[in-house]
């Protein structure tokens, strides 16, 4: 994701350009495949798909606008995956910061607890004893009523 950030795509002639840190031109590529259409020299991949049987009868101008017509059409698929790409990382550095707070929230949150725990510990401890403490001090009453009487 952080190469994906690096990359800037721009626009050349009304196509868009993605170029990334490293110096690769797409215009300076496209300018050595026109170069070698003009001399007639067809690229050594004649049986990749990219121009149909049809292209073969096509002029070299006519090949070069459906050639660019084609790249075009695969920079601009190529800039909708890297906006949708920038815009995962985004969600995902979102999910990220939330699931820190979240994960922060619940440390705070358990040591609140601990600390409620050892209270409530205590109180019971304490509880006990006043109830001991007052069995003691009931049973000293009603001996003392005895005496009373």
């Amino acid at each position: 994701s952080s190469k994906i950030r690096n990359m800037e795509v721009q626009s050349s002639d009304g196509v868009a350009v993605l170029e990334d840190c490293i110096g690769f031109s797409l215009t300076k590529t496209i300018s050595k495949v026109e170069e070698k259409l003009k001399k007639g020299v067809l690229p050594d991949c004649q049986d990749d798909d990219i121009i149909p049987r049809v292209g073969n009868e096509m002029g070299t101008e006519a090949q070069i606008r459906f050639l660019k017509a084609k790249l075009r059409v695969t920079q601009e698929d190529l800039a909708n995956v890297v906006f949708e790409c920038r815009k995962k990382d985004d969600e995902n550095q979102n999910l990220e910061t939330r699931l820190k707070d979240t994960e922060e929230e619940n440390t705070r949150l358990q040591r609140t607890i601990s600390l409620q725990q050892s209270q409530t510990e205590k109180y019971k401890m304490l509880s006990q004893e006043a109830n001991k403490k007052t069995e003691g001090l009931q049973q000293e009453v009603t001996a003392l009523e005895k005496v009373l009487q």
